[in-house]
């Protein structure tokens, strides 16, 4: 028996949600195709990839380490489906800023890519914070920039959004209010709270904490995203964070759950930025494209 793509595809469902029915409902298909394409690949695999239980199904060792598998094979379908042909007519060196968040979870995702679909353009990448990525466009040290741009504030400087990336709220998937269908900043602000400190994320947690008056029971500040994840997925604390930085599992296999925030919250956006005083060049205009069409794709995200 081989394995299918369909398979995979519904096994990755149903790991990130933890549960047959509602993985049934996200892929539109009935509960059954579900069940039974897992059944499918555990018989092929010879193993449990989920331990269940009335509440759900939790991943098991062996499906924790299946998943990062499927993960790969979905990209590499969906990379192979929209993958641009090779171009040998762009030429040059790109200085090429980008901040924390950025270059830790999107910007690696891309890096081959262009340097495939692009062979002659060299990037030279560089990891600082979004003052610095300013000052550095407008003095010519950087080309250009992935950034957030709400982050970017001169009228020297040029930004297009390329995506935005929702904000919502992380909870453990035994917390009391995983089951609830409406969550407001009035029911999580004696919560114990989790505050990621990078990328100016304080600054921003702090504007629309602001909007509901009261600031949250912070009871550790991080630069560490994997801490963040770690101390919500065991229990330890709640937070906001972007679906950008969000993936269903800690390192210690538990699972994190998002919900929507009831209160109003801005989105991440994505974006380029550069100079406005700067000339934008053949190779800028090629990156500046390969992004544009690039993010119009559905990625890796689309198939969770």
């Amino acid at each position: 028996m081989s394995i299918s793509l369909r398979q995979i595809k519904y096994f990755v469902a149903a790991a990130e949600v933890g549960k047959v029915s509602k993985a049934a409902n996200y892929l539109h298909i009935s509960q059954s195709s579900v069940t039974s394409a897992i059944q499918e690949l555990e018989h092929r695999l010879g193993v449990e990839l989920f331990i269940r239980s009335p509440q759900g199904m939790n991943l098991s060792e062996s499906g924790r380490h299946f998943l990062n598998h499927a993960y790969s094979i979905l990209g590499a379908v969906e990379e192979a489906l929209n993958y641009p042909l090779p171009k040998d007519d762009v030429e040059g060196i790109l200085n090429i800023a980008a901040s924390y968040t950025v270059m830790g979870y999107i910007l690696p995702y891309h890096i081959k890519r262009i340097g495939q679909v692009y062979p002659k353009l060299t990037l030279k990448l560089f990891e600082t914070d979004h003052k610095h990525i300013t000052q550095g466009l407008i003095d010519g040290t950087f080309d250009m920039s992935l950034v957030s741009t709400s982050n970017i504030c001169s009228d020297q400087v040029v930004t297009e959004i390329l995506f935005n990336s929702p904000r919502r709220l992380w909870l453990p998937s035994n917390h009391k209010l995983v089951d609830n269908e409406v969550i407001s900043f009035s029911d999580i602000v004696n919560e114990p709270y989790i505050m990621l400190n990078v990328d100016e994320a304080e600054h921003v947690s702090e504007k629309y904490w602001a909007s509901y008056v009261r600031l949250p029971n912070i009871v550790l500040t991080t630069i560490s995203i994997e801490a963040v994840r770690s101390m919500v997925g065991n229990g330890s604390g709640i937070t906001i964070l972007s679906d950008t930085v969000y993936r269903p599992w800690s390192l210690e296999g538990k699972r994190i759950i998002i919900k929507n925030l009831a209160d109003p919250i801005d989105s991440l956006s994505i974006g380029l930025a550069w100079s406005k005083d700067k000339e934008l060049t053949s190779i800028k205009r090629s990156f500046l494209e390969y992004f544009r069409k690039t993010c119009l794709v559905p990625q890796l995200m689309s198939t969770r």
